[in-house]
């Protein structure tokens, strides 16, 4: 998947499910957002502001922290906050690669409980050593 290096205000509210007005007014609020500007005057958003956008919409839709309690958050919590957000990124990635794997299991015919099944029919054993790490090491 190719990432872009600039989204505009409506990519991002319509990535984010929220209003142009709310980037708007978090630009305003969050000196971290910082959009370019084309010469129209129309906002650019790069992938580091993106993040930020993320960062403020877990803190303030998702924690349910008022805009002074997130500022406050960021400006203490900064690399903390980067860390989780790239956390959280990842999780979601491997929830939808979770789901594609579910669904073509599902379309296959084969469905979760069968694959089940099947796993606990086939006997899977570890072969056992002959000596133990003891014995290897003592003699």
């Amino acid at each position: 998947m190719i990432e872009k290096m600039y989204y505009t205000m409506g990519e991002v509210a319509e990535m984010m499910d929220v209003a142009p007005s709310l980037l708007r007014f978090w630009e305003k609020q969050f000196d971290i957002i910082a959009p370019h500007k084309n010469k129209k005057g129309n906002r650019l958003f790069s992938a580091d502001d993106m993040r930020n956008l993320k960062t403020i919409y877990h803190l303030t839709k998702e924690r349910g922290m008022t805009l002074a309690g997130a500022q406050k958050y960021l400006k203490a919590n900064r690399t903390a906050i980067e860390r989780d957000a790239r956390l959280a990124e990842h999780l979601q990635s491997v929830r939808a690669l979770l789901l594609e794997i579910r669904n073509e299991l599902e379309h296959s015919g084969n469905q979760p409980e069968e694959v089940k099944s099947e796993a606990a029919s086939t006997s899977l054993t570890t072969p056992q050593p002959t000596t133990n790490f003891l014995e290897q090491t003592l003699f």
